[in-house]
């Protein structure tokens, strides 16, 4: 049973989806360690959405057609913001630029990106809600346990995977770092990325 969770749990982690391309789109622009850093905040929502489950608040959740609206608004908020500033960024011109970006407030800010991201959005909190209870036995003893475990799995191979993706487009932007105008290019994508994100949440 833990093979079958474990290869679709791999399969799910690497479709195309927000997460991935939002990614993809920052260790590009950023470089690897902003892809590794984003991707750990994601895991951590990760966990916190298995905690949910775990205690029957996505359940309840799920339940309240408010609770989810007004998670889905807030999320969708939180994404318009990041656009915003996204969009901001690129108005002013700016460059990526050769020099690290290793200053422990960026990254820290990053991280909680990720968990923020993750947290309020409720289509994977209703995602895990529906997956993970799959491969347990909810009437055997120590069930809670099971979905923790299996939640955590989830997360470390949602990590390797992200941080793979976050270290190859971190390698492909070192080979075009010095293109004319690439960081403004993908500041523009980073706010269209997390404009559909906010979009794909409230409508879809």
């Amino acid at each position: 049973m833990f093979f079958y969770f474990l290869t679709a749990s791999i399969l799910l982690t690497l479709a195309p989806g927000p997460d991935i391309l939002y990614l993809l789109t920052k260790s590009l622009a950023n470089g690897a360690k902003s892809g590794i850093t984003l991707a750990a905040g994601l895991v951590s929502g990760i966990v916190f959405h298995t905690f949910l489950v775990m205690i029957g608040v996505a359940a309840l959740i799920q339940s309240s057609p408010t609770a989810l609206n007004f998670l889905k608004i807030f999320g969708a908020t939180y994404l318009i913001f990041l656009a915003f500033n996204a969009f901001k960024s690129a108005r002013k011109g700016s460059e990526i630029s050769i020099k690290k970006a290793d200053a422990q407030s960026e990254f820290f800010g990053l991280y909680k990106r990720g968990v923020l991201m993750n947290v309020l959005n409720p289509k994977v909190l209703l995602f895990f809600l529906a997956f993970l209870p799959q491969f347990v036995n909810l009437n055997a003893e120590g069930a809670s346990l099971q979905i923790i475990l299996l939640g955590f799995t989830f997360a470390v191979q949602a990590f390797v995977i992200f941080s793979c993706v976050a270290i190859f487009a971190g390698k492909l932007r070192n080979l075009i770092l010095r293109k004319k105008n690439l960081g403004t290019i993908f500041a523009y994508v980073e706010a269209a990325v997390l404009t559909l994100i906010a979009i794909s949440l409230l409508f879809i």
